[in-house]
């Protein structure tokens, strides 16, 4: 088996395009302003096997959720399950990478791969495949894995969120499994007879969350005593008829010590009415309240308050490299607990409103970063998938570096009958042949990165993660050489 840990470190990808800085422009004092872009391109490799050439074997594909370590300033790009959308073996990883901040402005630039770590249990790979085709059951999770969400715990260890459970779980700092969450029951997908299944949608599945809308994000409290998870969508029972027409989606609370859940809350969507007046006619149609339109990120600001990434499902990606879609909707809101109402034993099966009494996360009025809006004013293309976001580094002037990433689904498509798999290139071709390279002139679908820039006021209550303590190797490091030392002091002396 290879190992997730590897002889490259450090490598830079000199070829990433330069920053397009507009930090000087005029902005309210109390605004989230656009800073710049970089791009990652399409045909960069991560270091899991380095001299081999393969989507599903180190293509770098991220961003499904973006993390930063802002003890160690490095970040975490976590990969999904892959290209193969579950029917092509993949091992999931998480990508380590530094990133240059200019400490006056929030301009970002430099990136630079630092590491790829695999996900394992007991020497064995977590693997993309769906549960059907890894281990012959729809039913037995086993090791099949769609990470989607990632924070770093004040110990150092990670916690990702999956898809196909949905579920949480922990990993060491090289990726080995430690152990995971209780997925409350009336998130698993289940058909009427009540049998567990983990791959197919409705109507074969009657209650749980929908199929691909499990956990989108994770995050933790600044103590690290309370992890909350997002699902992306409504559970596919919870509205009428199903939950492709509600607004109402969950966010589950765990304590991290003994892994239980102990709530869940309503985040309500942005309304289809107020989408659709964004565009100039009705993009979407009532049953995409509920599946085009959905959560890709959450983060805690404190023990109240969160940061919600809702994104509809339009924008430069796979399925339209030109941008020919109208995009209405890549927004950053403000959510507070107060007041929201517990509803771990409420059912919403048939509802498309909230019963009586039960009162949903307060959520802004207006985005706290309208990132759509934002790009198309600097003349730059939307894409599809913006599901990283991080709160950055701080900066001279007190105000914050806030990050947002794409995931460019590894630039590939595949044939739903076959499975044969073809590069995605952005002159609007698919057919080519997989790992063949694109036409003169064009590329593979980049991953791009966002610096805005947050002042002090729009951040007011934000408190920092608690520090990660140092490693377990630096720590032994440090006691051999006092050991050494006192040794060395004994052996003068006598």
């Amino acid at each position: 088996m290879i190992s997730a840990r590897h002889w490259i470190f450090g490598l830079s990808f000199s070829f990433v395009t330069s920053v397009v800085s507009i930090a000087g422009s005029a902005t309210s004092a109390h605004a989230v302003s656009f800073v710049n872009e970089i791009t990652i391109p399409g045909e960069s490799k991560d270091l899991y096997e380095p001299s081999s050439n393969g989507a599903n074997v180190n293509r770098l594909g991220f961003l499904s959720d973006l993390y930063y370590d802002r003890y160690n300033n490095v970040y975490y790009g976590l990969a999904d399950r892959g290209p193969g959308g579950g029917v092509i073996s993949y091992n999931t990883r998480v990508e380590k990478f530094s990133l240059d901040v200019n400490p006056n402005t929030g301009a970002i630039s430099n990136f630079r791969l630092l590491d790829t770590i695999l996900f394992t249990q007991d020497g064995q790979n977590f693997n993309g495949l769906n549960p059907g085709q890894l281990n012959g059951n729809v039913s037995n999770l086993g090791r099949s894995f769609d990470p989607e969400g990632f924070v770093v715990a004040p110990n150092g260890n990670f916690y990702v969120s999956d898809e196909y459970e949905p579920s949480v779980y922990e990993f060491s700092p090289t990726g080995s499994f430690i152990r995971a969450f209780e997925t409350p029951s009336n998130l698993i997908p289940k058909q009427s007879d009540g049998t567990i299944n983990y791959i197919d949608g409705r109507p074969d599945i009657t209650s749980g969350r929908q199929d691909n809308r499990g956990f989108e994000g994770v995050t933790l409290s600044p103590n690290g005593k309370k992890l909350y998870a997002v699902l992306q969508d409504p559970l596919v029972n919870e509205g009428s008829p199903d939950g492709r027409r509600s607004r109402n989606l969950r966010i589950v609370e765990f304590d991290t010590v003994t892994s239980e859940s102990t709530a869940q809350y309503i985040y309500q969507l942005e309304s289809l009415t107020d989408i659709n007046s964004r565009v100039p006619e009705d993009t979407f149609a009532a049953n995409a309240q509920g599946r085009n339109i959905g959560v890709s990120a959450i983060i805690a600001l404190n023990d109240d308050e969160f940061l919600v990434l809702e994104r509809d499902n339009r924008g430069v990606g796979v399925e339209d490299t030109q941008g020919e879609n109208l995009v209405a909707s890549k927004r950053v809101y403000k959510i507070s607990l107060t007041g929201a109402t517990d509803v771990s034993g409420i059912s919403l099966a048939g509802l498309n409103t909230l019963p009586v009494g039960v009162t949903p996360v307060n959520k802004s009025t207006s985005p706290f970063i309208d990132i759509a809006e934002l790009l198309k004013a600097e003349g730059l293309l939307i894409p599809e998938k913006i599901e990283g976001l991080a709160v950055g580094p701080q900066l001279a002037d007190g105000s914050y570096a806030i990050l947002a990433g794409t995931d460019n689904d590894f630039s590939v498509t595949q044939n739903e009958d076959t499975n044969e798999q073809f590069d995605v290139c952005t002159d609007g071709s698919n057919n080519n042949q997989l790992d063949s390279g694109c036409p003169q002139g064009a590329s593979l679908l980049p991953t791009y990165l966002y610096s805005f820039k947050a002042s002090r006021d729009e951040l007011k209550g934000f408190v920092p993660p608690a520090k990660v303590p140092e490693s377990t190797t630096t720590a032994g490091l440090i006691l051999l050489g006092l050991s050494s030392f006192w040794l060395n002091r004994f052996k003068v002396k006598s």
